[in-house]
């Protein structure tokens, strides 16, 4: 698999936090619907990659381009927007917003975007459901289990339908057993939608879960399939 015809390219990215480089010249490029599991130990620059890749961190060097478009050459408004309605996040903790129910939790980003909040409710009813976690629509995060939350991120996530879902280690706070539910949730629904999800984790059980690796070592990262 060659970037031609990628969705997402990040080209030769450097970052550098003071004087520790987090990214010495990345690359990384993925295609619709496919899932790319992005590994390394611990300060090897995942997740540095995965915020360069989204918009969120601006590298130093280098490019990122999301549709033929460079993600640097749009204003801060642009790039927000694209993060509310193209591109959709689920965290190792998934930050959920304490004072709103689940139901309502699904719907803000719909509701962002200048939904309606009965359609934006209606969607995000959908969607749990789908994850499985229906029953806990009434409820505030704090009264869910860990599991239950973190479908209801992934639920949040996707709701939008977005073109990119960037995960950063989406089980690392969950048990084998939930883990592996999320994961198949996940990737199912991102795969219906025909989202490209970019998913950095340092656990094989979940990176088994995609089409392709990513490693990320030394600010720099090799293509397991030797494509990059």
């Amino acid at each position: 698999m060659t970037p031609a015809g990628s969705l997402l390219i990040g080209s030769a990215l450097r970052k550098s936090y003071g004087p520790t480089p987090a990214l010495d010249g990345a690359d990384f490029s993925i295609h619709p619907a496919e899932v790319v599991a992005v590994m390394g130990p611990s300060g090897s620059g995942k997740s540095t990659l995965l915020h360069c890749l989204a918009g969120i961190v601006q590298p130093d060097s280098g490019s990122v381009r999301y549709n033929g478009r460079e993600l640097s050459s749009l204003p801060d408004r642009g790039r927000s927007a694209l993060r509310r309605s193209e591109f959709g996040f689920v965290f190792q903790f998934g930050q959920l917003v304490p004072e709103l129910t689940c139901l309502e939790n699904v719907a803000l980003p719909l509701r962002l975007c200048g939904t309606g909040r009965k359609p934006a409710e209606a969607q995000a009813a959908e969607w749990l459901e789908r994850l499985e976690v229906d029953d806990v629509r009434g409820k505030r995060p704090g009264e869910v289990s860990g599991g239950q939350g973190q479908r209801v991120a992934v639920a949040r996530s996707l709701v939008t339908r977005p073109r990119v879902l960037f995960a950063d280690e989406p089980t690392g706070a969950l048990d084998s057993l939930n883990g592996e539910r999320v994961m198949q949730l996940l990737t199912d629904a991102a795969r219906d939608t025909r989202a490209a999800v970019v998913l950095v984790t340092h656990e094989a059980r979940v990176a088994a879960y995609s089409d392709r690796e990513v490693v990320v070592r030394d600010g720099k990262a090799r293509d397991m399939a030797g494509v990059l």
